[in-house]
């Protein structure tokens, strides 16, 4: 029963249908709501919305975690609804949507948006939707499998929607640490000096008197699979787990490491993965997402505590999560997203950055958001949070896209997201380039030698050579041929030589 759920009597008068609580959404309002990738995102109200869109067309601004599930993103762009998004997606039909210019769209750094929320940059907040388990004697509320912006929004929000998941295990509560920080120049350090520190409390405080409808929703999280390890990823993470290996061998990291973080995807995931099998135990992580092998790590007693801001894993994994939520949660802390991503906290804590790319290109610029340089995929997310603040900043991507028809370590890449100078290590499949206190061209040397596909290492270094007999040395360039690599697989549908 959601009553069950809902332990402040007085609240249960405000128990609604989904399309009551949608009627609260006008036109060119700004709705923040809950959800990390498909993960504690509102499911039941947007649906209503959207259904609603079909006979009265009205558009919103929409502002979340990070990227969320079809009934949100999707359905409300497919019914034109969604007119403004911030700050990053996954979603086919949003993406479409920016690409073709229909929706309006901000990359933003995820460490940014709650500061931007809370300062009105974004305008006011009219309503935010939160997904919860449940709803405290005080009205506070208890969310599901993700924090991100949450506090933030109910903070600043003029009303508050409620979707209670009754899907979402009760486990959950007791996981989260909700802390927020004050605005300047009031702002104090935030005291976490471990991963596994709690600082805050298990809700998000909330005024009762803003929530104006609360739902019953018995809709899951639409996770995505994870592909399997390949047999390029299980490389990528050997190269990895060795050049660890000879870091502590060096004295350069503890026996344990320092705290890892991991992005969201296949590739991220394997890479995490591969430590199962390693020698490394009583590791920490300090990250945004606790993907499948977090679960694989907590379960082979390699790790000790995983501090985060969602829980994003596979479809088998939210059913391992699921049936397992007390076992994970006593290892597991989900937090604000503005703490989890908090580059002053993943700097003190040390954290060791593996993220993936798009491209890199010779002397360590990296793409990690746009192909060809125009087409939007998803977004910078929260690898810029931590490539730029990690003791040690990996970029991992496959040597080769398109069935090898292109290489992903290009002369220049085609946008830039992280510079060269915030990434320290680069890894595909063919090996691993440690470009700390190398230059330019001795980092292109090491980049091309040690991660490009043979197929085309040739070209980059005929590239390389010839640049180097222009008048400036430093970081040489052929601006024009840079910008034809590209053009090359623009109108042949390749980048090999043909």
């Amino acid at each position: 029963m959601i009553k069950d759920r809902i332990r402040m009597a007085s609240l249960h008068e405000k128990i609604m249908s989904p399309e009551a609580a949608a009627s609260f959404i006008e036109d060119n309002m700004t709705v923040a709501t809950s959800g990390f990738t498909p993960s504690g995102y509102p499911k039941a109200i947007p649906l209503a919305m959207a259904k609603r869109a079909e006979k009265e067309p009205f558009g919103i601004t929409l502002i979340t975690g990070a990227s969320v599930g079809d009934e949100l993103d999707g359905a409300l762009t497919k019914t034109g609804v969604l007119k403004r998004r911030f700050p990053y997606q996954t979603n086919n039909a949003s993406r479409d949507g920016i690409n073709n210019g229909s929706v309006c769209y901000q990359d933003m750094h995820l460490s940014h948006v709650t500061q931007f929320i809370e300062y009105g940059f974004f305008g006011n907040i009219d309503v935010a939707i939160i997904e919860a388990i449940a709803i405290t004697e005080e009205g506070n509320i208890i969310p599901t499998t993700s924090v991100g912006i949450s506090p933030q929004a109910v903070k600043e929000a003029d009303m508050v929607l409620i979707e209670i998941n009754t899907t979402q295990s009760m486990a959950l509560e007791g996981v989260h640490d909700i802390y927020m920080t004050e605005k300047p120049p009031f702002r104090k350090p935030i005291p976490i000096v471990g991963p596994g520190d709690r600082i805050g409390t298990p809700y998000i405080e909330c005024d009762p008197k803003k929530i104006v409808g609360i739902v019953e929703c018995d809709i899951t999280d639409k996770v995505r699979p994870l592909g399997p390890i390949d047999e390029d990823s299980k490389k990528i993470s050997a190269h990895i787990i060795e050049f660890l290996k000879e870091e502590v061998k060096a004295g350069r990291l503890p026996e344990n490491l320092l705290p890892l973080q991991s992005g969201v995807g296949s590739v991220a995931n394997a890479v995490l993965g591969g430590l199962v099998d390693s020698e490394f135990e009583n590791l920490t992580c300090y990250t945004e997402v606790i993907q499948d092998s977090m679960f694989d790590l907590i379960d082979a007693g390699k790790v000790k505590v995983a501090s985060g801001t969602s829980f994003t894993p596979s479809e088998e994994g939210l059913k391992r999560l699921n049936d397992n939520m007390e076992h994970y949660a006593k290892y597991c802390v989900l937090r604000p997203m503005e703490i989890s991503n908090h580059p002053e906290v993943a700097r003190r804590l040390g954290v060791i950055a593996l993220n993936t790319a798009i491209e890199f290109d010779i002397y360590g610029h990296v793409n990690s958001t746009n192909i060809m340089g125009s087409r939007m995929m998803n977004g910078i997310g929260g690898s810029g949070d931590f490539t730029r603040n990690a003791y040690l900043s990996f970029f991992t991507t496959v040597s080769t896209a398109k069935n090898g028809d292109i290489s992903s370590i290009v002369p220049f890449v085609s946008h830039v997201d992280h510079t060269e100078h915030d990434v320290e290590v680069f890894v595909t499949e063919q090996g691993l380039a440690d470009v700390r206190g190398l230059c330019p061209r001795e980092r292109a040397r090491k980049i091309i030698e040690n991660c490009a596909h043979p197929d085309f290492k040739e070209m980059l270094f005929d590239y390389l050579n010839r640049a180097e007999q222009g008048k400036y040395s430093h970081e040489p360039h052929l601006m024009d041929e840079s910008h034809s690599w590209h053009h090359r697989f623009l109108t042949t549908g390749s980048m090999k030589v043909k």
